[in-house]
């Protein structure tokens, strides 16, 4: 999953999520990686999808440095009512586009003194 944006900006992935099984998944989402602590997951880390559903969970990235930022999603699945789903893996991937400046000066100064 790749996100995109400027510096310091906050930007919002879905991970799209179905169960086609006709019992409850219920899984917990951790992020790893080096730069983990640059993504998040706002709605928290347990994610449920009830049978013959989908759900989407929501991945923010707010980017700190211009240099590409790495991590992984994982979501294990908890074992409910004797049914235990797949462990997902997704790769997450920055890229800043643009750089906004935070404010201009403006100053006067000579361009020398004898």
């Amino acid at each position: 999953i790749e996100f995109t944006g400027a510096l310091h900006a906050t930007v919002v992935k879905q991970v799209h999520l179905k169960n086609p099984s006709i019992k409850t998944l219920v899984y917990n989402a951790t992020l790893v990686g080096k730069d983990a602590g640059d993504f998040s997951l706002p709605k928290g880390n347990t994610v449920v999808i009830a049978p013959k559903r989908q759900t989407s969970i929501n991945v923010e990235f707010t980017s700190r440095f211009l240099r590409p930022a790495e991590a992984v999603l994982l979501l294990i699945s908890e074992r409910v009512g004797g049914i235990d789903g797949v462990t997902l893996t997704f790769s997450l991937k920055s890229e800043v586009k643009q750089i906004q400046p935070a404010d201009i000066l403006k100053c006067k100064s000579p361009c020398y003194e004898l």
